[in-house]
């Protein structure tokens, strides 16, 4: 099914691997942007200049690392959606934490109950679906495809979703390229050139991929993303009491 694959003795890991990998690396992004980020904005003291230097490289690697999440999720993305039972449930989980995780997103990142600026990347994943969906069911049907994949797109970017229409695009190349997994990884990883060399550690793992599912722990991966944010935020309040 795969052309210009890695050869099978490379390909070790599987879908939780990944799912593994995305989740360590979001949450050492996270943690950068939710408690190293703080300790930075309150250490304004003269005495604690060596130290905030230390923390604002640590900072920067943190968010370089967590470059990579983004891309695995949106590969297992569309792993999923060519072998899920059903896009419709599939569709309706990711619209259901997408609503469980916006307080805790807008908690853990904006220090806010209600931030309409920037929203999870649950429903980032959700619209990059639906570009799925349309283009498969309107197969040789450019004039709806192309229309609806663009609206979908500039409705990411205004609903200020995660990554915007970036994020829904990258989606759809690795969609259209999805049996070709070398060029896959390869269209994928320059698209995102803006966000190297970061990213690079989240396309490496998808040249090894086996196509196998692995352990299946489909609604812990599910909760990971509120939960973690959620632990963040409280260890927040604790740094914040600490240093005012």
């Amino acid at each position: 099914m795969y052309r210009y694959n890695m050869p099978e003795k490379f390909q070790v890991m599987n879908g939780s691997t990944l799912k593994v990998i995305a989740c360590v690396t979001m949450l050492i992004d996270h943690a950068a942007v939710c408690l190293l980020l703080n300790m930075i904005l309150r250490m304004t003291s003269p005495l604690h200049q060596y130290s905030t230097q230390n923390l604002i490289t640590l900072y920067k690697v943190c968010r370089a690392i967590g470059r990579a999440a983004f891309p695995i999720y949106c590969f297992l993305l569309v792993e999923g959606f060519f072998h899920t039972k059903s896009r419709p449930k599939y569709a309706l989980r990711l619209l259901l934490f997408g609503i469980i995780s916006e307080i805790p997103f807008n908690l853990a990142i904006h220090s806010s109950l209600l931030y309409r600026g920037h929203n999870n990347v649950y429903f980032t994943l959700l619209v990059g679906l639906a570009v799925m969906v349309v283009w498969d069911s309107f197969m040789d049907r450019w004039y709806v495809q192309v229309p609806v994949a663009i609206f979908l797109a500039y409705a990411a970017q205004r609903l200020h979703l995660d990554y915007g229409w970036k994020g829904v695009a990258l989606i759809f190349i690795l969609y259209l390229m999805h049996a070709w997994r070398v060029p896959q990884t390869f269209f994928g990883l320059m698209f995102m050139y803006y966000e190297f060399p970061g990213v690079i550690l989240g396309f490496l793992p998808m040249l090894f991929y086996s196509g196998k599912r692995g352990r299946q722990m489909k609604y812990f991966y599910y909760a990971f993303y509120p939960g973690h944010l959620i632990l963040l935020y409280t260890i927040s309040l604790f740094i914040i009491r600490h240093h005012t």
